[in-house]
């Protein structure tokens, strides 16, 4: 388990944590979507990780492929499982769960090259919930910077799409009841 987080600087999520304050990391990102009903957060986990995006898959795989060849544990990507319940110390997929709390879910993965915390948030807001992906990553060598170079911006738009994808889905399910 990691030392304890930090809190995420102002314009976050209250319930946000961060690896390190945001000044010390080497990538830190903030996405966010107001999505209609009450959602905690595993059920955003759950509703978000449900559908992988089209080309993921592939993506994953190539990562792991070159990623391998420098000693960094092949994660072989999401597998869209539900939860009904998750506790600290156990896995979501590659990321150990370090807190699991009605409005936060707090999700770690680390190696010798680089930290990174995902943190997902969901606060009650008029007509909904305030969804959030806080991600943070500290790197601890040249190939923990380099793999950042590709992953930060595929990572801003993967976490866009997926939030995206989850405020249609819970739009037409409204509109559906």
């Amino acid at each position: 388990m990691f030392p304890a987080p930090f809190p995420a600087p102002s314009g976050f999520p209250a319930a946000a944590r961060l690896l390190a304050p945001a000044p010390d990391c080497r990538f830190c990102h903030l996405a966010r979507v107001t999505v209609a009903g009450h959602l905690d957060a595993l059920e955003a986990w759950n509703a978000v990780m449900a559908r992988r995006l089209p080309g993921f898959a592939l993506a994953v795989r190539i990562r792991d492929a070159i990623s391998a060849r420098f000693g960094v544990e092949r994660i072989g990507g999401f597998s869209g499982a539900q939860h009904r319940a998750i506790a600290a110390g156990e896995k979501l997929d590659f990321f150990l769960v370090e807190e699991a709390r009605p409005e936060r879910l707090l999700l770690t993965a680390r190696d010798r090259h680089l930290d990174v915390m995902t943190c997902v948030t969901a606060t009650p807001c008029d007509g909904g919930t305030e969804v959030a992906i806080t991600s943070s990553v500290i790197t601890h060598n040249l190939f923990g910077r380099l793999y950042m170079l590709p992953v930060g911006p595929a990572h801003r738009l993967i976490v866009a799409a997926m939030l995206h994808r989850l405020r249609r889905q819970r739009a037409r399910a409204t509109q559906a009841h």
